[in-house]
């Protein structure tokens, strides 16, 4: 049947009618070639206007939405909407696709803008967060991303005239972006009072640091800098939508409809108006213009395109339009013209000429339009409306003939009848009317069958029936004119329909998928004569389909275009186009239709390019009659390799079990054995399901591999080498092409490949994180920098690589069928072919996609399954091989000829220098010319010709070739049977290797004397395996089924065999002829046993579980063991041959007396003192340890203990194999484990001497035999096998200092809390209750006395107008390492505190620092490269992972400079608490502190992330790289060193062996640096001390408080020295001029308060046990002391007149001390009903009275010394204060600010000149303010540096300095007062 293959017409994209105006702007452009592009619907269009011509870029998938044009003017870029949306950059001139960029946005692509010399893009995503991506667009490679902003984002640039700075802008916002590393870092753009926070919606930037911007009110804000400093007020009366820089200036656009030419400097040129051009209209807005020269275009938001020539600015020419806004639903032809109708729900009626392709002409309408027809002469054209009218107007002249309103609802459909005298119309209540054309329209009948909407009608050609369809799929037929429904079919039956648009109906059944009910099919339409029919669906696809179709699922070609609904599809009326219209985009596309037989000529159109699978994979199956696929092909393609666990999956199960199992673990645990074992010799080669995997090296030997092994043979000598750094199987194989480097890929849930070296076995770069489930092909590029893979998930994913690099550079959907081969061509690196099943696929590289076109096939033959492919002799020309047993051989992508060359697949191909080898499944070797024209000499693989060198035996004569491989004077052929043979061009062959074939392995039997073993697999051989030096097959037998078991008699003579039916046989262990067999079970025989000694009893195991014991001399049943519950596992006998041991699948251990078989109870600690001759059981109390915790995930297939009883050797599901010491008693014991096999391990046995162990893989068909490698024989290689599962807690604790630091955790200093347990309402939420006595402006009152006393009387008072950090005391040494450098030759040492970096001067003290962080520092290194001279790189800590700028950064800074170079986000939360510079110092190492404790390795000069892994479940305190590499590192932390590999992109890690650990310095030393003889230490208590080398002598360089916050501080009343009193339990005292620490005085209890007498000769220090302590500063000696609080001291105060003391508590009093009477101290009086905690207290000037401020935000005076609460608020007004520094009061209102939820204000200070006001706050912020400040959030400056939380703050006397206290930080900051010029 026809339908069965795609029509073989074509139809050519000709022309699009319409552009994208509305929610785009800025899309719309001059090219260099004076095109225009723009972009309608899914199409990107460049139009010329010269020759009216369109071109087509159609690589997208949905709606484009964004466009931005390359500085060259030629390259354009393109973003789309969609779940996974992408960028195309494509050429104007071709129209194909430069590069692709994708995985990164979600929802769409809202903005993209180019740079200013084009090499990179940015781009603005539609996601939440409205990401910003930075990428190198040629590359296809992201640069950086950050979130952009909460809200809509309209338009970005770059800063053309300043590198690395974006402006962007939207919804209320405008944000200038700088780029550094990966770093993308916004500051908000500053309204202040110029202009009104509104949105921005387009800008431009300009020289001088200029920015201007379009808003939403129609002005022009212009920025310099973040500043807006002028307004261009009423530049447009509404929005600015567009805004256009050219050399000449600007253009803007608004939705006014007004275009305005600015000059450079933003000076108005010319307005225009387009609403009072002759083509403009009320309504008109401007979305997008272009200026160029003496040009300018316009895109309107209603979809037409303007070019306006400027000094004809009146007149402008519309080039384009299309239908605006609204749906668009109708669609009509023009029965004898070329003309096309359409009309829309934006009221419109247009019609097109198809062959002008212009609109000619136009009428609105009053209503919505949802259908249109023309009658048959074309004089009448009738419209129907959405609110169920119908209007008919003239063609001519577009007047009304008749408006008839019967309906209420939508008129979805209406007809003409053939002869023209009824139209029919359908509606959306059911209903069809008939009404009469010459009768004026009157009605003549209705049709009522339909119970849903009527969607399509159509007229019998007789006009005599007319059918319907519904919106339930019905579909029903009427007589006409009277519309009675036609019941009997058979009157239907030979009727000819004059149209056919209906979509249900047997003619049409094929458009329908086969198992689909959905209405998604909008509109059809048939072409009778062409035998074709068009249908539009609701996926913007238009499809070509036969007609007929009769069967569903019929085969199509489909073409795309539209973005969403394809309404309506018609073809012209004399079928020479086909027109669709779009809903959504409302947009007319018109296709040429191109016959048969004119397809010859346009060949070249074939091929559509595009990602989105065009062709679509139905489609293209341009003949679906391919043969059945080859058994061997059949069965391969339903191998799926999945894994119910995968290997990577496994430390995170066993996190889950270990919390599940928390408890019973408290046994010591048995440690692992001393022995070890190495892989010494596999045998086996996978080839039955792999091709082309087989290969000679360099040097000859020979490449291959099985299970998770690579395996090096070498042939000569018979031995072997392994790469072992693959844990699964491995599913192909490639060779660089020097031969020296091989590609392996695995199957995994993140599958990786591995680039090795053959020469060293050491991987060079491991590649992962693009493929699912598996890898399944591999190849090189000619020059072996690149690498092509190919994934076995569902869509086969191709991905192309650096592979040195690690990176990926394209990636592309393969096919969704099964792909066997890919090729990268030769002679260009950027192409590359796929082939599979019923898939050859040509790909070329386009940035970070591939862009596949199908092979075409054309008539020469049908689309066949491939099985291998190789490129020819030029770039063009390419082969591949059939599952026919044909060459194809391609040009291009054409298929030019075929070869027949093989019976059967074609399964390996290999160029040569001249000329061509195939294999086939026909064992067939033969040898090509060239061209493929004649065969030149065939090889037979047969057992005849096997030289007597062979390492084995061939199975069957001409076993199906799987690779082929030539070099060294020989052929190399791989078989499916697991052979590799080597034949000699002069035709001997010899047998290399071998293993067993298809089906599993189980059977496992080593000899009682000699090193030989024997196996049994289902492939139904039994096998006899040399294991010493010759390692070859000796003996195969076929059987007559497959078998599980196998067993050597005590005697070593015969071989007992069990068998899969149920039966078993004894064997001659020599000639393997059979000596007896038995047949009494009906499953399979599991398990087989000769009793020790003389092998008088055989035990035969089965899965009927029963154990049958036989006589072997008599061949007698002789006992029966039952009782168990389900089938035997493993049997082994004791070692008198009385007892048996059994496991069952139940994991029962049962016991059982030979030779009756009664069942014996044995306790199980009696069982273990048996002598037992084999172990094998996996069960009981001695081997409870082998099971893992991960138990019920894993099964232990297999056990084997060596004859000394020492060790015992386990195989389990994983693929494992370990060895535990025996007897392993308690739970996870410990063990070695070493990876090889890839799934089931079936079977593990020690030979006879325990020198070898034979082990089995079951899916992998291999037999691996191992040597044993006694305790004390260890060459010193790194750990080859994991410890344990668990690690032991028993290893005893450690160091109290690294508990604590291990437990930290980091504040972010944006949303840290109180420090203080505050209560109560915030100052500025306060509401205020006036005073009584607000006076009268004019008053005769004594003026205010000043609010503070002032210090300085006599000079003029200068505001402080800006703080400078001059000073820091603190080193964070607490929880870092190796944060304290020398650099400069030892003059200087670099350290950090807080958020700052200090450059510390030894000698002179001074400091200067890097302030760029905005939260704590935690980690600090320098690079020691001579490249790189005094580069530092710090690490902070971060709140989010989002890449904003909340998230962890390291910052890359040049020590003397203070330069940042780069900036580096992290994509882990939390932070950074290690960094690292590698040797070259190129590279940066950094660990984070989540929870997996990320390492990442950064190329740091270019933001970018070469590799990350989590590097442990604990925290890790340091990582290093070796001093002498680049790509090694160790790392560690609790409980744990680890020795690291970068691969590639991949981390390798090795545990260390806790014994071996010299590092055990770096557990206790913080901080060391080397110098000139001179050694730096930092310290745990916050100091540096430098030691010389030969003296030993130690001198401070920095000192800090040990532990916070720092409460007390306090400013000597007239030199430059201040007091700090922390929680560490000291006070020292500072000197700024000499810029150290004088002295320090350990108090033995926390300090919270400290402060000097107005002398300064006293000093008072209150504790936070409730004492106070006076000192005499001279001498320190104690003056007196006093404890009558018991809560914290929080303020203590001499009077200015130095009588009293007061004391502050957190008991809410103050207390009142009287100092003349002497140090006893008594307690004078105290205030009363203080509402909470002191905070602060100041005196007045006079002594008189007191203020205090009180945790619950309430200021309180009182009076002294009696502490009587004043309440007059005048008196409190006439108070002069001696000092200030309370946070409350209405006079530091101001202080408070909006973002203060949580946080408070803690301390601030007034200067002694009282007209300036430093405060500190829980975001470690310093700000300066005006005194006093009484508005609501008054101006200020803020300072930043110390971590969260400011303590308390001062000024030095004489307002000289600042001194701000840190409370996380323990840091003290000095900051020096600029004060304002006279």
């Amino acid at each position: 049947m026809a339908a069965r293959s795609a029509p073989s017409c074509h139809l050519r994209l000709e022309w699009v009618y319409g552009y994208r105006g509305h929610q785009c702007r800025n899309n719309l452009y001059y090219t260099a070639a004076k095109e225009i592009v723009y972009f309608v619907a899914g199409v990107g269009v460049v139009y010329s206007p010269r020759e009216h011509r369109q071109k087509f870029y159609r690589g997208h998938s949905d709606d484009i939405i964004s466009l931005a044009l390359h500085p060259e003017r030629a390259l354009v870029a393109t973003g789309q909407v969609g779940k996974e949306p992408y960028i195309c950059v494509w050429d104007s001139y071709t129209v194909q696709t430069v590069s692709v960029l994708k995985d990164a946005h979600t929802h769409g692509i809202a903005c993209l803008a180019f740079d200013l010399d084009g090499q990179r893009l940015v781009s603005v995503g539609l996601d939440s967060k409205n990401a910003v991506c930075v990428w190198d667009w040629k590359r296809g490679k992201m640069l950086s991303m950050a979130p952009g902003h909460t809200d809509r984002i309209f338009d970005i640039s770059w800063d053309l005239y300043q590198p690395n700075k974006l402006v962007s802008c939207g919804v209320k916002h405008i944000k200038f972006w700088s780029l550094c590393g990966n770093a993308l870092t916004p500051k908000r753009g500053v309204f202040g009072k110029t202009g009104d926070l509104q949105t921005i919606l387009c800008l431009a930037c300009a020289r001088d640091e200029l920015t201007y911007s379009g808003a939403l009110n129609g002005d022009i804000y212009v920025w310099k800098g973040i500043n807006l400093i002028r307004t261009i007020q009423g530049a447009h009366t509404a929005g600015i939508f567009s805004m256009n820089a050219c050399e000449e200036g600007f253009a803007t656009g608004g939705r006014d409809g007004c275009i305005r030419l600015w000059d450079l400097t933003f000076k108005p040129i010319t307005v225009i108006d387009l609403r009072e051009t002759d083509q403009g209209y009320k309504g008109l807005s401007v979305r997008s213009v272009c200026w160029r020269g003496d040009h300018i275009l316009v895109g309107t938001q209603d979809g037409e395109i303007f070019e306006i020539v400027v000094h004809e600015r009146n007149k402008p020419f519309l080039i384009m339009q299309g239908h605006c806004e609204g749906e668009l639903w109708a669609l009509a032809v023009h029965p004898t013209k070329p003309l096309a109708v359409t009309g829309s729900d934006d009221r419109s009626v247009r019609i097109w000429s198809l062959v002008d392709h212009a609109l000619i002409a136009r009428c609105n309408m009053e209503e919505p339009i949802r259908c249109a027809a023309v009658n048959v002469d074309g004089i009448h054209l009738a419209l129907g409306m959405k609110d169920g009218s119908f209007t008919v107007l003239r063609v001519r002249d577009m007047t009304e003939v008749v408006h008839i309103k019967d309906r209420k609802e939508a008129i979805h459909e209406l007809k003409y009848s053939p002869d023209g005298t009824y139209l029919a119309v359908g509606c959306n209540d059911s209903s069809v009317d008939i009404y009469g054309v010459a009768q004026r329209y009157k009605k003549f009948g209705e049709c009522v069958g339909s119970l849903s909407f009527i969607t399509h009608l159509d007229w019998s050609s007789d006009s005599r029936y007319l059918q319907t369809n519904d919106g339930n799929g019905k579909r029903l037929f009427y007589r006409m004119p009277g519309g009675k429904e036609v019941a009997n079919k058979e009157e239907i039956k030979g009727v000819h329909w004059a149209s056919w648009t209906c979509v249900s109906g047997l003619e049409v059944n094929g458009i329908w998928p086969k198992y689909s009910d959905i209405n998604d099919i909008n509109s059809v339409d048939g072409n009778y004569i062409g035998q074709v029919l068009v249908t539009a669906d609701d996926y913007g696809i238009v499809k070509l389909f036969r007609y007929p179709c009769l069967r569903k699922g019929a085969k199509f070609k489909k073409y795309i275009g539209h973005s969403a609904h394809v309404t309506n599809v018609r073809w012209s009326h004399d079928y020479q186009w086909v027109i669709s219209i779009g809903g959504a985009d409302h947009s007319v596309f018109q296709w040429k239709f191109i016959p048969e037989r004119k397809l010859k000529d346009a060949l070249h159109i074939a091929p559509q390019e595009s990602l989105a699978d065009s062709n679509s994979d139905e489609s293209d199956s341009d003949l679906s009659d391919v043969p059945e696929l080859d058994s061997e092909i059949e069965q391969e393609t339903q191998l799926t390799y999945r894994r119910q666990v995968y290997k990577e999956d496994l430390p995170q199960l066993k996190e889950q079990y270990k919390e599940k199992q928390k408890s019973g673990t408290s046994k010591r645990r048995e440690r692992a054995p001393g022995n070890s074992i190495r892989l010494h010799f596999v045998h086996g080669y996978r080839g039955y399901d792999c091709r082309s995997n087989l290969f000679y090296t360099q040097i000859g030997e020979i490449v291959y591999h099985v299970a998770a092994v690579g395996v090096i043979y070498n042939r000569q000598q018979n031995t072997q080498r392994f790469y072992l750094g693959h844990d699964d199987d491995i599913l192909c194989l490639a060779l660089h092409p020097l031969r020296d480097y091989v590609a392996t890929g695995q199957v995994g849930r993140d599958p990786s490949i591995h680039i090795w070296d053959t020469e060293t076995i050491k991987p060079l770069s491991i590649l992962k994180g693009y493929h699912q489930y598996g890898v399944c092909a591999v190849d090189f590029s000619a020059d072996g920098k690149r690498l092509a893979s190919v994934g076995i998930d569902d869509s086969h994913t191709v991905v192309l690589w650096d592979w040195k690099k690690g990176e990926k550079l394209s990636i592309a959907r393969g096919s969704k069928d099964k792909i066997f081969v890919v090729k990268m061509n030769p002679y260009v690196p950027d192409k590359l072919i796929t082939a599979g099943i019923k898939h050859m696929k040509f790909w070329r590289r386009a940035g970070g996609g591939l862009i596949g076109r199908k092979g075409y096939v054309g008539t020469l033959g049908k689309n066949d399954t491939m099985m291998c492919a190789v490129y020819g002799w030029t770039e063009e020309v390419a082969f591949s091989g059939t599952s026919t047993g044909d060459v194809c051989i391609w040009r291009d992508i054409f298929l030019v000829k075929t070869v027949k060359a093989h019976d059967g697949p074609v399964f390996s191909m290999h160029a040569l220098e001249k000329g061509f080898v195939t294999g086939g499944k026909d064992g067939v070797v033969a040898l090509w010319d060239d061209s493929f024209e004649r065969c030149l000499k065939t090889y037979a693989i047969k057992r005849a010709a096997l030289a007597p060198g062979s390492k084995g035996l061939l199975l069957e004569d001409n076993p199906s070739i799987r690779a082929i491989s030539l070099g060294h004077g020989h052929i190399l052929v791989g078989t499916k049977n697991g052979e590799i043979l080597e034949v000699d061009k002069s035709g001997p062959i010899t047998l290399l290797v071998q293993g067993h074939m298809e089906g599993e392995v189980w059977g496992l039997a080593t000899h009682p004397y000699l090193p030989i073993c024997a196996t049994v697999s289902d492939d139904r051989t039994l096998r006899i395996w040399d294991l010493s030096p010759s390692h070859c097959m000796l003996a195969v037998r076929k059987l007559k089924k497959g078998g599980r078991c196998c067993c050597f008699s005590p005697d070593g003579k015969a071989l007992a065999v069990g068998l899969n039916d149920g039966s078993f046989l004894m064997a001659n262990a020599d000639t393997l002829e059979d000596l007896v067999s038995f047949h009494h079970r009906k499953d399979v025989i599991s398990d087989i046993r000769f009793s020790p000694g003389s092998g008088k009893y055989l035990a035969v195991a089965s899965h009927d579980s029963f154990i049958d014991i036989y006589n072997v001399m008599s061949s007698k049943r002789v006992g029966i063991c039952k009782g168990a519950t389900s089938y035997i596992t493993h049997v082994d006998w004791d070692i008198r041959g009385k007892l048996l041991q059994v496991n069952t699948g139940a994991k029962e251990q049962l016991f059982f007396e030979a030779p009756r078989g009664r069942k014996q109870t044995i306790p199980s600690g009696e069982a273990e003192k048996i002598g037992w001759a084999s172990w094998t059981s996996v069960l009981g109390l001695c081997c409870e340890g082998i099971w893992p915790v991960i138990g019920e995930v894993t099964d232990i297939t297999a056990s084997c203990l060596t004859s000394d009883k020492t060790v015992l050797a386990t195989g389990d599901d994983l693929g494992f194999v370990k060895l535990f010491r025996y007897p392993a008693k308690g739970k996870f014991g410990k063990f070695k484990r070493y990876v090889a096999h890839s799934t089931h391990v079936t079977n593990v046995r020690w030979t006879y001497d325990d020198s070898m162990l034979v082990t089995l893989g079951g899916a992998d068909m291999s037999l691996m035999v191992w040597t044993n490698e006694m305790e004390g024989y260890r060459e010193k290689r790194p750990c080859d096998s994991e410890e344990s599962d668990l690690d032991s807690e028993e290893d005893g604790g450690y160091d109290s200092d690294v508990t604590r630091e291990n437990e930290i955790s980091y504040t972010i200093r944006a949303l840290s809390t109180n420090i203080r347990p505050m209560f109560g309402i915030k100052p500025h939420l306060q509401q205020k209750e006036p005073s009584a006595d607000e006076r009268p402006p004019v008053s005769r009152a004594p003026p205010q006395p000043e609010k503070l006393q002032t210090n300085n009387i006599g000079k003029k008072k200068r505001p402080i107008e800006d703080l400078v950090l001059e000073l820091v005391f603190g080193y964070r040494g607490r929880d870092c390492r190796n944060n304290v450098h020398y650099l400069n030759d030892g003059d200087d040492i670099i350290y950090h505190t807080a958020s700052v970096g200090i450059l510390h001067n030894v000698a002179t003290g001074n400091q200067s620092f890097y302030q760029e962080h905005n939260d704590d520092i935690l980690c600090l290194t320098v690079n020691q490269h001579p490249k790189f001279i005094n580069i530092v790189a710090t690490g902070q800590v971060g709140d989010s992972a989002d890449m904003s700028a909340a998230a962890p950064s390291i910052h890359i800074w040049d020590a003397v400079s203070k330069q940042t170079l780069s900036i580096l986000r992290c994509y882990h939360p939390k932070g950074v608490c290690s960094v690292s510079f590698s040797a070259t110092g190129k590279l940066l190492l950094s660990v984070g502190l989540d929870p997996e404790h990320t390492l990442t390795i950064w190329r740091w000069q270019e933001g970018a992330k070469i590799a990350s892994r989590a590097g442990h479940n604990q925290r890790i305190f340091v990582a290093e790289f070796r001093p002498d590499s680049d790509s090694q590192f160790v790392s560690v932390g609790v409980k744990h060193v680890k020795f690291w590999t970068l691969a590639g992109r991949a981390l390798l890690s090795k545990k260390g062996l806790l014994s071996t650990l010299e590092d055990a310095r770096m557990q206790t030393m913080l901080a060391v640096a080397f110098g000139a003889g001179k050694i730096l230490v930092g310290t745990r208590n916050a100091e540096i001390i430098e030691v010389g080398e030969k003296n030993a002598a130690c001198n401070v360089l920095v000192s800090g408080h040990v532990d916070g916050p720092v409460w007390g501080l306090a400013t000597h009343p007239s030199r430059d020295f201040f007091l700090s009193a922390a929680e560490d339990g000291t006070v020292r005292l500072w000197d700024v001029a000499d810029r150290k620490m004088l002295n320090k005085v350990n108090l033995g209890h926390a300090a919270r308060t400290v402060c000097y007498s107005p002398e300064g000769d006293m000093v008072a220090i209150g504790m936070k046990n409730g004492e106070f302590i006076i000192l005499l500063v001279s001498s320190l000696k104690i003056w007196g002391k006093k404890r009558d609080r018991r809560c914290a001291i929080h303020d203590i105060r001499f009077s200015p007149d130095s009588r009293f003391l007061a004391v502050g508590s957190s008991e809410n009093s103050v207390d009142f001390y009287d100092l003349t009477l002497g140090p006893t101290l008594n307690r004078i009086s105290y205030c009363k009903d203080i509402p909470s905690f002191v905070i602060q207290m100041d005196f007045s000037a006079d002594s008189r009275h007191l203020q205090v401020s009180t945790g619950c935000y309430k200021r309180h005076i009182y009076e002294v010394p009696s502490g009587k609460h004043l309440m007059d608020q005048a008196a409190i007004d006439r108070i002069t204060w001696a000092t200030w520094t309370s946070i409350l009061g209405d006079e530091v209102m101001g202080i408070w600010s909006r973002h203060a939820e949580k946080a408070d204000v803690n301390c601030a200070c007034v200067s002694h000149s009282g007209i300036s006001l430093v405060t500190g706050d829980d975001f470690g912020m310093v700000k300066l303010f005006d005194f006093p400040c009484p508005e609501k959030f008054a101006k200020h400056k803020r300072f930043l540096g110390h971590s969260a939380h400011v303590a308390n703050i001062r000024f030095t006397s004489g307002d000289r300095h600042v001194i701000s206290a840190g409370g996380d930080d323990c840091s003290l900051f000095v900051w020096k007062c600029v004060h304002m010029p006279h």
